[in-house]
């Protein structure tokens, strides 16, 4: 008993030192378990995903389980620093390092890159090199434009002209669209799609954003081609901006929308009736994106965000004198040219959107700024 509880302590001691106080893996605070094979410390949720890798780690709770004397010194001669200066040794810089609030098959598949496929220790540089190849193909299933049905389709990531291609048919000599890295994003969205490695690609298509949806059964494969995405976009960004800094472009390659979800919306003199729309707000274009639809794989329009000094503001409004609104939690957003008027369900709902608005509004325009919002006005 002497010695269970002098070991409970030393790894109490030990999960609250630097290092070891977040999670190995997503880093959230506090961790109380730890994989006492691999000598890191990771939360509750992560220690369920080191449990399917029973040949590379075992875990046990810091606090409810029997530590023998043989693993506590080797949680002490390990840790988390000394575990990351092996497992992630040669992270490329493009690669995406799961959170907690990410995906699931983002998180497993980080872990077992680490630790089941060592991906990142230099003992194998193959998945290095394959991300870095002039050329990247995946095949995945894609939804159709204007039907629900998910059909096969090979995409081509080019480093050569920094495009993707997809192909309908593996003979396909013409692919059926060359989409550019210039305004490319990707996100994971299995809520929306529903799938659990389904995966969402953006891009401009004249000057409308364009969305396709796209999974594979297989976790590793539609994450690889993710990073790999990463892996080309990041070196399009190096060329076009050979200045900047690692750090200035890592969040350049791909980002997550800052809210998503219904709104109703009225028209230009606010006497049309109110429509339900799905609404898509990202900071990095500063757009207010709009479909029918979460699945739509074109947008029907786009609302330009830019700062207080140039005429955009935000503030909560009343649904009184509007017509056909099931939603009464408004939201009045001015801009040069429009005062735009949206209906929320919920208060929280409003609270976000509110909050989300705000956020791009306090941002500084870049000169890439002013000229999407020139764009966008002629475009009216």
């Amino acid at each position: 008993m002497a010695n269970l509880e002098r070991n409970n302590k030393i790894l109490l001691d030990l999960v609250r030192q630097p290092g070891n106080n977040l999670c190995a893996d997503c880093g959230v605070p506090e961790p109380d378990w730890a994989s006492y094979t691999l000598g890191v410390f990771v939360c509750l949720n992560c220690s369920g995903m080191h449990r399917n890798l029973p040949a590379v780690s075992k875990v046990k709770s810091i606090r409810l389980d029997h530590w023998d004397d043989s693993l506590v010194e080797f949680m002490q001669e390990r840790g988390n620093s000394a575990a990351k200066a092996i497992f992630e040794k040669c992270v490329p810089a493009f690669f995406y390092r799961p959170q907690q609030k990410d995906c699931v098959v983002l998180r497993d598949q980080w872990i077992r890159a680490k630790y089941e496929r060592r991906e990142f220790t230099e003992e194998d540089n193959y998945f290095l090199q394959a991300y870095n190849s002039d050329l990247f193909e995946s095949t995945l299933w894609k939804k159709g434009k204007d039907n629900k049905q998910f059909l096969k389709r090979i995409f081509l990531l080019s480093r050569k002209d920094f495009t993707l291609r997809y192909f309908i048919k593996e003979d396909s000599k013409v692919p059926k669209a060359v989409i550019s890295m210039k305004n490319l994003n990707a996100v994971f969205q299995p809520e929306k799609i529903g799938h659990a490695h389904g995966l969402q690609i953006s891009y401009l298509e004249d000057e409308r954003m364009r969305n396709l949806f796209v999974y594979h059964t297989n976790g590793q494969t539609v994450v690889s081609f993710f990073n790999a995405i990463r892996a080309t976009r990041f070196a399009y960004l190096l060329k076009k901006h050979p200045t900047l800094r690692d750090n200035d472009l890592i969040p350049q390659i791909t980002t997550l929308c800052l809210k998503e979800g219904y709104m109703e919306k009225t028209g230009p003199t606010q006497r049309e009736p109110f429509k339900k729309r799905w609404f898509t707000l990202c900071s990095m274009n500063r757009k207010l994106l709009y479909f029918k639809s979460p699945l739509d794989a074109t947008e029907l329009g786009a609302v330009f965000i830019g700062t207080e000094d140039h005429g955009y503001s935000v503030s909560e409004s009343s649904s009184r004198g509007m017509r056909g609104g099931r939603w009464h939690r408004g939201i009045t957003f001015e801009t040069p040219g429009r005062q735009f008027v949206f209906m929320c369900e919920q208060e929280q709902d409003q609270k976000e959107w509110m909050e989300a608005f705000r956020k791009v509004i306090s941002q500084p325009m870049t000169p890439e700024d002013y000229a999407n919002e020139a764009n966008l006005r002629r475009g009216k």
